[in-house]
């Protein structure tokens, strides 16, 4: 009878035991109580009826990432390409993502496939190549839109990859390349160009500066010339005036008209006069002493 009692306690036990949930982090269970839809446990420690109470259905409450196949599209000028789409989204409900519908990840796969064709359907390639925000916008509204009777929120619609047709792509890439090769046209013209330019600028301020250069040495040696000048009439000036301030004799005049003489003499000239009564000479010296006289006397 104690063996009984005891094993009907072990057993009481091992069943309270394995009724007794705790719910962790991010998480939800939904709880059916004989068939039928009784709570929603949520993070914690939980009891459930045996042999009444079951876990219908865990619930993954984070945001989570589905990866989905290319799928094959038409464009408005009747080009198909595959698209493949990365949809990004978070239970918000697990009671009806629970019931609300069969399958839900098939649910938003064929969702996306139908949306992302009627999308696509609607513009050409080059919108479609160069409007992918726009895209992603739009299939985002419409699934978040069509799953919130499931429970689910779709925060993010991405598509990953846009391939186009063989045929299509070696056009698009020699056009790309022909757009390069016109770039790259237009900018060695352009460097050309200021380069020219720039030669011109450089030879136009080197003759300036070497006119500058010129007119400068032309204007310092005319002043140098006229300070020679200058000096050369202000030291004959100064020696005539020591001349008058000396007194010079008869004598004197006639050493240095003699000089004078001698000087010519030194010259080019092939005929030099000379007087032929050298005494009229210092007669003239005598009469050059009279004036320079008078004039100091007056």
């Amino acid at each position: 009878m104690i063996i009984f009692i005891i094993a009907l306690i072990v057993i009481f036990l091992i069943v309270l035991i394995s009724n007794v949930k705790i719910v962790p982090q991010t998480h939800a269970y939904i709880i059916e109580r004989l068939g039928g839809y009784t709570a929603t446990w949520q993070v914690g420690l939980h009891i459930k009826l045996p042999f009444v109470d079951r876990i219908a259905k865990k619930v993954n409450l984070k945001e989570q990432v589905v990866d989905f196949e290319p799928q094959p599209v038409i464009t408005e000028d009747n080009v198909t390409m595959q698209i493949d789409t990365v949809v990004y989204y978070q239970i918000t409900d697990p009671k009806l993502y629970a019931y609300g519908v069969e399958r839900p990840m098939m649910a938003i796969e064929n969702l996306t496939a139908t949306t992302l064709r009627n999308i696509i359907g609607d513009l050409e390639l080059d919108e479609t190549l160069t409007s992918r925000d726009t895209i992603n916008t739009r299939m985002r509204s419409i699934l978040d839109e069509a799953t919130d009777p499931w429970g689910i929120k779709v925060n993010r619609v991405e598509l990953k990859n846009i391939m186009p047709p063989a045929a299509i792509r070696d056009a698009m890439e020699r056009q790309m390349k022909a757009e390069r090769e016109r770039r790259e046209s237009i900018l060695r013209a352009e460097g050309e160009k200021k380069s020219a330019v720039l030669i011109a600028e450089g030879e136009k301020e080197s003759a300036i500066l070497r006119a500058e250069a010129k007119k400068e040495a032309e204007i310092r040696e005319a002043e140098g010339k006229a300070q020679a000048i200058i000096k050369v009439q202000q030291a004959v000036s100064e020696g005539i005036k020591l001349i008058n301030e000396a007194d010079p004799q008869s004598g004197y005049l006639t050493i240095k008209s003699l000089e004078s003489l001698n000087a010519l003499a030194d010259g080019k000239a092939t005929k030099i006069v000379v007087p032929s009564n050298i005494q009229g000479l210092a007669g003239l010296a005598t009469s050059l002493t009279e004036i320079v006289t008078a004039s100091k006397e007056k």
